[in-house]
């Protein structure tokens, strides 16, 4: 069986389609995004800064990136 070649991830409500295997640090270069300057959901869960690049995504996965909030 032969792996899909893209996928279509939804990037803050839209669509937007990657070549498979495309990671969540990959991603945010892609979109000229600071890994810094932005934190991260997939599907509805927190991504944290260190697991971006460990985190493939797949079709139809949800990505959310939103102002890290700092501060007590």
């Amino acid at each position: 069986m032969q792996r899909p070649l893209s996928i279509t991830i939804h990037l803050d409500e839209r669509p937007l389609e990657l070549p498979a295997g495309t990671t969540l640090a990959a991603l945010l270069a892609l979109q000229q995004r600071a890994p810094e300057s932005v934190a991260t959901a997939l599907n509805g869960l927190f991504v944290p800064r260190e697991a971006r690049t460990g985190t493939v995504l797949g079709h139809g996965d949800q990505v959310l990136l939103f102002k890290p909030i700092v501060g007590g």
